[in-house]
């Protein structure tokens, strides 16, 4: 390969990804293979996935997007999702499989807020909050044309923001989280308690497109608490503009009319109300392209790129 490239990696719940990504932003042997449970499977899954990419390459940097909470200083991760990693050195993992490259960790949907800022729907956008709802709810947030991953790298984590105090519990231990209702597990969750006979996220968002009374109240009810978030860290940072996307989201209308009737009533400031959401216009590579520019615009990578 004669141009020059760094390594991306994605990690989620449900799937492992990486390709080599150039300084365009053009995606290059992009590979998926899905989230093991164990730690052992899972950190053979990763390096093998790795070994592919990188075969006869020799990337300039690695980026590393991974499900939080994560610990940027000391490059470990706890991801609520993947309960096979509790404080897993998962920098030193990809060190050792792409020795003498440095590597950069970031939270993967920071990653996913960076890569639609880039190269999707966050373009032109001073600030934004950048949401993926799948099994989880994940967020993160570009200020002032930057990401802001915070001292610890969990900023904009809207998920595991309280909406409601007496709500259900949330795997992260609180009660109320959007998460909670929102993520595709809690609406099928829910949907299921009152009697639907559906299996998975997908099933749901077909039935509620075909009208059924509670796969539309599912996604209300989820939809409510996600503007909640929204509303709240709107206020607090100033954002202007909203990015969904995560395989609950491309579930498309369903999910985002909704919002943004829920939105419309809980903004009731001016600042807040000029908020604009839209949908994803990178898809499953928002979170790679993501982990790339963080490689590329890491102080370690090699040569400066001018983006």
């Amino acid at each position: 390969m004669s141009q020059e490239v760094v390594l991306a990696v994605d990690i989620g719940g449900t799937k492992l990804a990486a390709g080599l990504v150039d300084v365009e932003g053009h995606v290059h042997r992009h590979a998926e293979v899905p989230t093991p449970k164990s730690e052992p499977e899972l950190n053979a899954a990763l390096t093998g996935l790795i070994d592919t990419i990188v075969d006869g390459v020799s990337p300039r940097a690695v980026g590393v997007g991974c499900a939080g909470p994560v610990d940027v200083a000391r490059g470990t991760v706890s991801p609520v999702n993947i309960p096979g990693w509790r404080d897993f050195s998962l920098v030193d993992l990809v060190a050792g499989a792409v020795p003498r490259v440095s590597v950069t960790l970031v939270g993967d949907a920071i990653a996913y807020a960076l890569g639609e800022h880039w190269l999707g729907a966050g373009r032109g956008s001073r600030s934004m909050l950048g949401i993926v709802v799948s099994t989880g709810v994940g967020g993160g947030l570009v200020l002032d044309g930057a990401a802001y991953p915070g001292p610890s790298g969990n900023a904009g984590h809207i998920g595991h923001t309280v909406v409601d105090p007496a709500g259900p519990p949330c795997v992260c231990g609180a009660t109320g989280c959007v998460e909670a209702y929102a993520s595709g597990t809690s609406m099928v969750r829910w949907a299921r308690e009152q009697g639907w006979a559906g299996a998975d996220a997908r099933e749901l968002a077909a039935s509620a497109v075909s009208g059924d009374p509670l796969a539309v109240a599912a996604f209300d009810r989820g939809t409510e608490a996600l503007a909640r978030g929204i509303v709240a860290t709107a206020t607090l940072c100033d954002v202007d503009r909203v990015v969904i996307g995560g395989g609950v989201a491309a579930a498309g209308p369903v999910l985002l009319d909704p919002l943004r009737v829920h939105l419309g009533r809980a903004a009731t400031l001016g600042f807040v109300r000029r908020v604009t959401v839209v949908p994803s216009t990178l898809g499953r590579h928002g979170g790679l392209l993501g982990a790339a520019r963080t490689a590329l615009l890491a102080p370690r990578a090699a040569a400066p790129v001018h983006l």
